[in-house]
């Protein structure tokens, strides 16, 4: 019957492993955690939200300068700027978002994924001789950013804040220039800036005194989707901002023997044995942070009050609960090997720069659990031997020797 652990050995032997570990060994030179993919996507990003923008900008710069009066300007970039409203809003949205990338926040990247959808909709259906080059970037952003979904798993107030404040004032935008363009279809017309500003602010807080009302079919239909908009807005802002809030609270309440921290630069033990124990009270000793992995709820009550993440500790969702990608270095120290040797492989795949030390309890799996590659194997039961023989054969205690048997360090 073929285990685990035999199942790991054959894994580790062929192609594929050796290309897992090149990557890996790339990933810890050049750093690649700290900045790829969300920092390279983020920019490629905004780059594509000033290149929406930038026709909008140099046609208003063009009139701008070629027309000889200041009413012929202040007209030219009226129009300039409201018949580029789609391109600019696409872009500016596009721009704030990327900051929302650099913090992995999930949000950010599904408005990402619907904005480069739409705008790819709106190219399509609109083209002109000048988009097929930004057509392309489209569709490769696009593809990379759903890629890289597995990078953006971060739920914050702070991103869902910054797409409440960047939604409404896009809403605004809207509001402000779609009135301004349709004007003259307003009772009394609506000529300027500032009345465009007030009827878009009176009609999105539903105020509505009355004083401007829309005549034709066109304008309702606009003050219509101004007003859906405006509701779909608010409700989906409201939510990302306090649904991350009430889930926090709601979990602090449900689970209190979990204790609430930074899940960053800490140590990640699996395992509730005394081993595990031991080294999570000195490592404390050492004002380190500590988190534990437990298969299931109550494993120990030792561990009260101590910041626990529960599930399997081979699924990479338990293990990006747990902050493994932030961690010092992963600790398996169950009883089993075989749990211990599959962890170490789903902590290679998840975060390849991030130590493992892997405790081996029998020393017949000890070449296996080599194979998976830890930074550092912990074999007790082989210091015990070594303990022994040397005090029955009245052998000197060599340290060195006890050290190498003890921990035996990656290559």
């Amino acid at each position: 019957m073929t285990g685990p652990l035999d199942f790991a050995k054959h894994l580790n032997a062929g192609f594929r492993p050796r290309v897992r570990r090149a990557y890996a060994r790339l990933r810890r030179d050049l750093h690649l955690d700290l900045w790829f993919p969300h920092v390279v996507l983020a920019a490629a990003i905004a780059l594509f939200g000033l290149l929406r923008i930038s026709p909008a900008i140099a046609r208003a710069l063009h009139l701008h300068l070629f027309s000889n009066t200041h009413a012929v300007q202040s007209a030219a970039l009226m129009y300039s700027a409201a018949s580029g409203v789609p391109g600019v809003v696409i872009g500016v949205f596009l721009i704030i978002m990327a900051i929302g990338m650099l913090l992995r926040s999930k949000l950010a990247w599904v408005i990402v994924i619907l904005i480069l959808a739409a705008s790819l909709i709106f190219g399509i259906l609109k083209p002109s001789a000048s988009s097929s080059t930004l057509l392309v970037y489209n569709v490769i952003l696009l593809v990379a950013t759903l890629v890289s979904y597995r990078s953006f798993q971060r739920s914050s107030v702070a991103a869902g804040t910054l797409f409440a404040v960047t939604s409404i004032a896009l809403l605004l935008v809207y509001a402000v220039f779609g009135s301004l363009e349709l004007g003259a279809q307003f009772k009394p017309p609506i000529t300027d800036l500032a009345t465009a500003l007030y009827f878009s602010v009176v009609t999105v807080t539903t105020v509505g005194y009355g004083d401007i009302t829309p005549q034709t079919i066109e304008a309702k239909l606009f003050v219509v989707s101004f007003i859906v908009l405006a509701v779909a807005i608010f409700a989906v802002s409201l939510g990302a901002i306090l649904v991350p809030v009430i889930n926090g609270r709601l979990a602090s309440l449900l689970k209190p023997g979990e204790k609430k921290m930074q899940r960053s630069n800490h140590f990640v033990i699996v395992g509730d044995t005394a081993l595990g124990d031991y080294t999570c009270r000195e490592l404390q000793a050492r004002h380190e942070q500590i988190t534990f992995i437990h298969k299931q709820e109550g494993a120990s009550a030792t561990h009260a009050g101590q910041d626990i993440v529960v599930g399997n500790p081979s699924s990479l969702e338990v293990l990006r609960k747990a902050g493994v990608e932030q961690a010092k270095a992963v600790l398996a120290l169950s009883e089993d090997d075989n749990e211990n040797a599959f962890m170490v492989l789903a902590v290679r795949e998840l975060a390849p720069t991030v130590k493992t030390v892997v405790r081996v309890r029998d020393l017949h799996n000890l070449e296996s659990v080599k194979r998976v590659h830890p930074d550092l194997i912990f074999s007790p039961q082989l210091l015990g031997g070594e303990l022994l023989a040397m005090a029955l054969s009245g052998e000197q205690i060599n340290t060195a020797k006890l050290l190498g048997q003890l921990l035996q360090f990656r290559p």
